[in-house]
């Protein structure tokens, strides 16, 4: 099937035809964490009700994605009443049902949480908790593919990576690389056999961004790898994700066939010449597959490790040929800027990291889920305004971000302004988009270990810097946490993480010293009572003693 702009206009007519008549619409989120808690059995039973109340003619109720508030699933979303209710039950759809119009419930109105929603902008999550993930025709009604259309018909490949320079994006997967700098260099190589990758490989712990956006709007992600391929002179797409993700997966399969079956993939999309054509391939939870070329390694059904650079995969990558990679943010930032223009990305942010951030805040806070803000929002409107606060009064300690990656900042830097500089500045990186909060409870020196640890066991070991430093590092934390700690840990830990830092072949092992690095600039004293005094300030280790023991 060879589809038309006319088309793509008749296709949304229909779907919104469809809401003629419905006077009320129920939002029900169907991503993994509400799903979790049941929200597939609240679904069912809200239509059941409403097919048995005969109310099926004004009354619809419509799975969609993410919601955002993950720690109060299941959500709902009531139209046009404006109103989220949390922890919904199924002992509570006929008490929803009879407030429909009237007075919410008060019991499950989560409006308490109202600045959560009201203090983000959203452009990546923009379908999320709208569309249904499942249905290319509800992404269609929502300017679906109309990027893609622009990009083909209206726009030549020049124009489009121009419009992506001009945009200020930045790569989301955590370098934070021009992406219209990494677009121009795939364009200009010479060599009729490209391929364009979405890494989709989230490792991070406490992550859930990009799970999310696959599971709650993956045309986006399609669209948005299409446009590119169309922009770099590409033909053949891979999203690479990682298979403890089931629903993304399967939501992601799906949306791929039903974009072949509409004709936005495949042969002469939009009647051009363009051809193009995306597969899922599966990674085994490696957490270094996240590195470019460990992924590329792994898609061409080798060992997942990365190997050094140049070339870069831009002139070298899949299978010899010149590879775009990009991760699924990245990608789902492309059809809002082909649709609205570059400098209307390049507006919002700051004036060198653009557009907003996608987070998922995890941890010691009250409100946790998936965000997106504005790049420069100060850290502690996110904390304490989306985020609500420390639970049980506690004190703000650090938050964690860039995952094993990154740095722990502490609360001196609440007031700092989240970007790719500001973050730099203090020790730590942006990354993909993990915000670990801790309180008072938490053990800095515990925290590094738990990350080196983890970085140790994921090192694929091709290299020695990583593979021995980060076992001796995590060794050193263990006796400093257990109370076996000595005067000298401190300078042969300094002197280890410059080692590994400096020496590794990839940015696993070059970035696992970052976590230990910062909680040694900003709570060396944590280390110090460990090693003298036997103490954990936090009580939390059991190094001979503890804070209250004392």
């Amino acid at each position: 099937m060879t589809l038309t702009f006319e088309d793509l206009q008749q296709i949304a007519k229909i779907e919104k035809d469809k809401q003629e008549g419905i006077k009320y619409q129920i939002n029900v989120c169907v991503a993994a964490g509400c799903l979790s808690c049941q929200s597939g059995v609240v679904k069912e039973s809200l239509e059941r009700e409403v097919n048995r109340r005969g109310l099926e003619n004004w009354t619809r109720v419509k799975g969609v994605g993410c919601l955002g508030l993950c720690a109060v699933g299941p959500l709902l979303y009531l139209e046009p009443d404006g109103v989220y209710y949390q922890g919904v039950q199924v002992s509570d759809v006929s008490e929803i049902l009879d407030s429909l119009g009237g007075s919410p419930v008060s019991r499950l109105d989560c409006s308490s949480h109202l600045p959560f929603f009201k203090r983000q902008q959203k452009i990546v999550l923009e379908n999320c908790g709208k569309v249904d993930p499942e249905s290319i025709e509800d992404y269609i009604a929502e300017g679906g593919y109309q990027a893609l259309y622009t990009a083909l018909r209206a726009m030549t490949p020049n124009e489009v990576i121009d419009d992506v320079a001009t945009s200020g994006l930045r790569g989301r997967g955590g370098a934070g690389f021009p992406t219209g700098l990494k677009w121009t260099a795939v364009s200009k190589a010479f060599n009729k056999t490209k391929f364009v990758i979405c890494n989709a490989d989230e490792g991070d712990p406490g992550a859930f961004m990009d799970r999310s956006v696959l599971e709650s709007d993956p045309h986006r992600v399609i669209e948005g790898m299409a446009i590119a391929g169309a922009a770099v002179g590409a033909t053949n797409g891979f999203i690479y994700v990682r298979a403890e993700y089931p629903l993304a997966v399967r939501r992601l399969r799906h949306a791929i066939a039903q974009a072949e079956r509409l004709g936005v993939l495949g042969k002469n999309v939009f009647n051009t010449t363009f051809d193009f054509e995306i597969k899922v391939r599966l990674g085994a939870g490696a957490f270094v597959c996240g590195e470019e070329t460990a992924l590329i390694a792994s898609i061409e059904g080798r060992r997942g490790t990365p190997r050094p650079r140049p070339p870069f995969p831009a002139e070298f990558g899949l299978w010899g040929f010149p590879t775009l990679i990009n991760n699924v943010e990245t990608f789902a930032n492309i059809p809002p800027i082909i649709r609205n223009g570059g400098d209307w990305f390049a507006e919002i942010g700051t004036e060198k990291s653009k557009g907003t951030k996608v987070f998922a805040l995890a941890g010691r806070v009250n409100n946790t889920g998936l965000i997106e803000v504005p790049m420069g929002t100060p850290l502690r409107d996110i904390v304490f305004d989306i985020g609500g606060g420390i639970p049980e009064n506690r004190r703000f300690k650090a938050v964690q971000t860039g995952g094993p990656s990154g740095g722990c900042i502490p609360e001196q830097f609440l007031d700092m302004p989240v970007d790719y500089e500001s973050l730099a500045k203090v020790g730590s990186i942006m990354g993909s988009g993990g915000l670990i909060i801790m309180d008072e409870t938490s053990c800095m020196v515990d925290v590094a270990k738990f990350f080196m640890e983890f970085c140790m066991s994921e090192s694929c070991g091709k290299c020695v810097p990583c593979r021995v430093g980060t076992t001796q590092i995590y060794n050193l934390l263990s006796s400093i946490t257990n109370g076996t700690g000595k005067s000298a840990d401190i300078p042969n830990l300094e002197e280890l993480c410059d080692l590994v830092k400096n020496t590794s072949l990839c940015g696993l092992g070059q970035t696992s010293p970052n976590p230990v690095m910062s909680t040694l600039r900003y709570f060396r004293d944590e280390y110090e009572a460990h090693i003298h005094d036997k103490t954990c300030p936090a009580g939390a280790c059991n190094c001979g003693g503890s804070k209250e023991a004392k």
